[in-house]
């Protein structure tokens, strides 16, 4: 009995914010019915394939059923509103617009059942004047401006490594479907949720875009303590053509390292500002950094309090012993799951669960 058992969910999204969504609440015990057109979610074709499924699709719909239905006919119409009339969430991923031709947007949905918790999930909303752009993640991150810090150190903006507006998405989606149950019991009535790719990415840049949130000039990487333009919040190449970083600019990290190196005389710059000033000190980090191996320096930090870490591949840190001691990968049935980071106390050891067969 998860948090969200008795709880049933109708979830037509597809690829990752909604599935992101709907996956976290299966874990927790919710219903989940995932409809998919009968080609199927394009994710299940995605690979790598693990014992037969996408470990895409696997992890982002497990605990899921599958149920196949065809939108634009009679019996797929009805199959849908019976759904719908015992749902407690409703979820779509398509373009706006898109419900509403089929006969299946809030409107209808509520009048079905009107404590039904309709979201639905875009790139940039339901309306405004982007409403209607076609765009996934990548598109979404140029728009916003955060692509913009996603650069390397010509300058030049770089396809970044985490789909971030998509995470955003389910991740606020999530919260914003609890909070419209939380408010159903107070009211009894359901509510609608327009979650947009864009908006949802947006708080995130409050930490480094705070001169251009009022209105002065946009961040550089170069100049920005987060971005790259300091030196104890920075990324070095080692001898062997790996690298480390450092990821802590407090002064005590900045005293524990550089007294070790022989170098207090640099103390200072570790509390300069970002950019320029601080350029002689990355210069130092950077030379010395490449006097010895990824692995020896991370032997060398063992016994100082410095915010370090080695630079791993996803093989590498999926292996650390940090990942077992946590449980965040488990394998069952032959198939690899990274397990919920939501874990309750009083609840029971998460167990993996398979992901439906298309229809099943």
């Amino acid at each position: 009995m998860g948090k969200l058992s008795g709880i049933r969910v109708i979830d037509l999204s597809q690829f990752l914010p909604g599935p992101m969504l709907t996956v976290m609440m299966a874990d927790q015990g919710a219903e989940v019915i995932k409809i998919e057109p009968p080609a199927g979610d394009p994710a299940r074709a995605m690979a790598p394939f693990e014992n037969g499924q996408s470990v895409w699709f696997r992890n982002l719909n497990r605990g899921k059923t599958s149920e196949v239905l065809d939108l634009k006919s009679e019996a797929g119409r009805a199959r849908l509103t019976e759904l719908i009339r015992t749902a407690d969430v409703f979820v779509e991923g398509f373009r706006p617009g898109v419900m509403q031709r089929l006969g299946f947007d809030f409107a209808a949905a509520s009048a079905i059942n009107p404590g039904i918790v309709y979201c639905s999930v875009s790139a940039f909303g339901q309306d405004g004047p982007m409403a209607h752009h076609p765009a996934h993640d990548l598109a979404v991150q140029a728009l916003s401006g955060f692509l913009s810090v996603n650069d390397g150190p010509d300058g030049t903006p770089v396809v970044p490594g985490v789909p971030s507006a998509d995470m955003a998405a389910g991740l606020t989606g999530l919260s914003a479907v609890l909070m419209a149950l939380i408010g159903r019991q107070r009211t009894g009535r359901g509510d609608y949720i327009d979650i947009a790719m864009f908006d949802s990415l947006l708080p995130w840049c409050a930490h480094i875009a705070g001169s251009a949130i009022a209105g002065g000039e946009a961040p550089r990487s170069a100049t920005q303590r987060s971005l790259g333009g300091a030196g104890f919040y920075q990324v070095y190449a080692t001898r062997d053509g790996r690298h480390v970083v450092l990821g802590g600019r407090e002064l005590k990290f900045v005293k524990v390292l550089l007294t070790a190196l022989g170098r207090e005389d640099l103390i200072p710059l570790g509390e300069a500002e970002a950019g320029p000033a601080q350029a002689p000190l990355i210069a130092f980090l950077r030379e010395t950094f490449l006097t010895r191996t990824r692995d020896e320096w991370v032997e060398w930090f063992e016994d100082k309090d410095v915010a370090f870490s080695p630079v791993l591949d996803f093989a590498e840190g999926l292996a650390s012993e940090h990942i077992a001691h946590r449980g965040l990968l488990v394998e069952a049935g032959h198939t690899h799951h990274i397990a919920p980071p939501i874990r309750f106390a009083s609840e029971p050891e998460w167990q993996a669960t398979d992901a439906p067969e298309l229809g099943a």
